[in-house]
């Protein structure tokens, strides 16, 4: 009978109070959009990191005749003696995995291929491009050992590590997912805001229902449990919206048009997805019945 009494009382609270729920699903089922999409994201930061990082490479690069006027090259192009003494000393380092080599015709080819509808494609020639050894390393933290060691040899323009390329861009991902999250807190505290007031509406609209309970000896937190069960139920809902963005987000944005457009990118999988949605679940449930806990003593003096 008492179950039956508080469902019976949920069921009011709800219609009595439509577009207030409302207002809750949606702002609920938003910020833990937000919440879910912050964490999947950074879930794929980490899997590119570990994807690219270990297929970055170490670039060095050599001197030509046209790079004879920089500082770095003032000794003019690379002769053969330093290139093989660059090579040997590059073979016998235990955190080179591997040495391959690039012509400057085959960096030509490669910078057509890469660049085929620029317009400054046909203002290069070969020549100007420069010869380099592509080191891929055991452990690609320990650029700076090669950096060190062959940035200032003779024949050498410069060293480079892609890793550093790469850094600028989860650098640009880091900070967008740190934005998503303030915009996502924003949003639970529009949304704790209004659990706050649909709570104490509800509450001031069934006075007189809970005054005769209070009279009949009902306990506090017997006439407080409609209320907070109206609330998590609202709040599940949202969740369960917001676990409907995030499927849809995998299914349509991910594997149906990222992962055609960006093939070179390792995206996440449906296990990453699946570990999120329960946390999000739980939030939608837990955040609003607790505030609803709170609303009610503080407010309401129930």
């Amino acid at each position: 009978m008492r179950a039956q009494f508080v469902l019976s009382e949920i069921g009011v609270g709800l219609r009595r109070n439509l577009t207030m729920t409302f207002a809750v699903i949606v702002s609920v089922a938003l910020s833990l959009a937000l919440l879910g999409g912050s964490l999947l994201a950074r879930d794929q930061v980490s899997t590119m990191k570990g994807y690219w990082y270990d297929k970055v490479q170490v670039s060095i690069f050599l001197c030509n005749k046209n790079d004879a006027k920089t500082e770095a090259c003032a000794g003019g192009a690379v002769t053969e003696a330093q290139k093989k003494k660059i090579k040997a000393e590059l073979d016998d380092l235990d955190i080179v995995e591997k040495v391959y080599y690039e012509s400057a015709d085959e960096a030509y080819k490669h910078y057509k291929e890469q660049f085929k509808d620029s317009p400054l494609v046909d203002s290069l020639t070969s020549d100007q491009m420069q010869e380099s050894y592509r080191i891929k390393l055991a452990d690609p933290t320990k650029f700076k050992v090669i950096s060190s060691a062959f940035s200032d040899r003779q024949g050498v323009q410069k060293v480079q590590d892609q890793k550093d390329l790469l850094e600028n861009l989860f650098n640009l991902l880091n900070g967008m997912n740190i934005a998503a999250l303030c915009v996502m807190a924003l949003m639970l505290v529009v949304a704790l805001l209004l659990i706050i007031n649909t709570v104490r509406v509800s509450a001031f609209s069934r006075r007189r229902e809970t005054g005769i309970m209070r009279l009949v000896g009902a306990s506090g937190f017997y006439i407080q449990l409609p209320f907070i069960l109206e609330a998590a139920i609202a709040g599940l809902i949202g969740a369960g919206f917001a676990c409907t963005l995030l499927l849809g987000g995998k299914y349509f944005l991910i594997d149906n048009w990222l992962q055609e457009k960006i093939p070179l990118i390792n995206f996440i999988g449906w296990d990453a997805v699946a570990q999120v949605l329960p946390l999000i679940l739980a939030v939608g449930m837990l955040m609003p019945a607790i505030a609803a806990f709170f609303a009610l003593r503080k407010y309401l003096k129930v």
